[in-house]
């Protein structure tokens, strides 16, 4: 059995490298004519660092990112609201890591290169169709650049890792488009002061017009690189086709930042630092009854676009890489049957996170202190009771699947069935 991935993103070069930790043969194709360090911050939460850390790559991380110990939310007037401890700090026996996506990008490929071979790692091209037969699947490729046809190539087995905009995705469902949240989001990282002790995510004001922050990397000179990402609510049907991802200047929203002027976070005064500022939608798909179809399957992006809530993309594609090759290592002799297990284990948890992020699942919060105290508030117990919070909170864990018990109590993914812990 050969798999072939295609995307060489977060979800595809880990899904190579659980696919080799299992024994399985794997070759990864991608679109982009070079692999490079590219992108701002991302989150990881306990459960995908646990299985890099089980793929051997714990301390390599740790080493490229910052520990998240604490989660803190907070009002449009800069008081708290919740604040939880996080990661390590919270039992887990793993960390939560912030990572520049660049540096972990150059971390997964150095290491897909090292253990499956850069001949397997195969780049500018991009996928077009593709066909399967009950011996494999067949796939057809372009030049990324000139666009011209690429010799056809042959697999056991089709993962696609291939993002929001999938060509397998499509291939199975032609008719369905993306669908625009209500809120613009503009994303940039500046080099600040550490904020509430260096090592907390924190979520500020409420839906439409909010403020994630996090540090990504420890800067030589004491700060640190902070990754932050500013959103505010749209009117109308949706954003300009022409308003993805592009460079903006910041004066499109830092209007309705200027009084965010905390003595714990100047955010205007990061607002002004900041170089490149990027825009794009609050997007997501419909979930699909459907991942597997025969020899092919979805993963990552791909299988379940969601809205960033939670800080749960990323890393829900790192376990979905390592369940697939679990059951393709469990029935070597069954590949249809594995990704049908495969999707059995992941598909539902995955469409409940996706739909509850568009109520913006734990985070409502927020929401409601704007809506029941506008104007401030002396004691948050009056406005909402610490009790609610913390369910809501261990109900997004429990649902999202890194709540403390089970993460540190589930057997290992691993062909090995070790469960290392990350050194400190």
């Amino acid at each position: 059995m050969e798999v072939i991935v295609v995307g060489a993103g977060i979800g595809g070069l880990s899904t190579a490298l659980s696919l080799h930790d299992a024994g399985i043969p794997v070759k990864v194709y991608e679109a982009a004519p070079r692999i490079e360090a590219m992108g701002l911050g991302i989150h990881l939460q306990p459960n995908a660092v646990r299985e890099l850390t089980e793929l051997g790559l714990g301390d390599a991380l740790m080493a490229i990112s910052v520990g998240i110990e604490n989660l803190g939310f907070y009002s449009v007037h800069g008081k708290r609201i919740w604040s939880e401890s996080r990661g390590s700090a919270s039992g887990y026996r793993w960390p939560q890591c912030a990572v520049h996506r660049g540096d972990l990008q150059v971390l997964l490929l150095k290491a897909a290169r090292e253990r499956i071979g850069e001949q397997n790692i195969v780049t500018n091209h991009t996928l077009t169709e593709f066909e399967q037969d009950k011996d494999g699947v067949t796939l057809h490729f372009v030049d990324s650049e000139t666009r011209q046809r690429l010799p056809s190539v042959k697999g056991s087995i089709l993962v696609a890792a291939d993002g929001l905009h999938s060509t397998v995705r499509k291939h199975f469902y032609p008719q369905q488009g993306l669908r625009f949240g209500g809120q613009l989001m503009w994303r940039t990282a500046v080099a600040v002061d550490a904020w509430l002790g260096g090592n907390t995510m924190t979520m500020i004001g409420h839906r439409n017009q909010k403020l994630v922050a996090y540090p990504i990397r420890t800067l030589p000179d004491g700060r640190v690189l902070g990754n932050f990402i500013f959103e505010l609510g749209q009117s109308g049907d949706g954003p300009p086709r022409e308003e993805w991802n592009r460079r903006i200047d910041k004066a499109k929203f830092a209007h309705a930042f200027a009084d965010w002027k905390f003595d714990w976070l100047d955010v205007p005064a990061l607002i002004q630092a900041a170089d490149g500022i990027f825009e794009f939608p609050k997007v997501d798909r419909d979930p699909v009854e459907r991942w597997s179809f025969g020899r092919v399957t979805l993963l990552g992006d791909a299988a379940h676009p969601m809205h960033p809530v939670g800080s749960q993309a990323g890393s829900q594609a790192v376990v979905d890489g390592r369940v697939l090759a679990k059951h393709l290592a469990d029935h070597p002799d069954r590949p249809e049957f594995a990704l049908q297990e495969y999707e059995a284990e992941r598909l539902p948890p995955m469409r409940d996170i996706c739909l509850s992020n568009r109520n913006l699942s734990h985070e409502i919060i927020m929401d409601l202190v704007q809506e029941r105290a506008p104007n401030g508030f002396g004691d948050i117990d009056d406005v909402i009771p610490a009790a609610e919070i913390a369910q809501r909170a261990e109900a997004f864990r429990t649902r999202a699947g890194f709540d403390v018990t089970s993460l540190n109590a589930r057997e290992s993914y691993s062909r090995h069935r070790g469960c290392p812990v990350l050194r400190a």
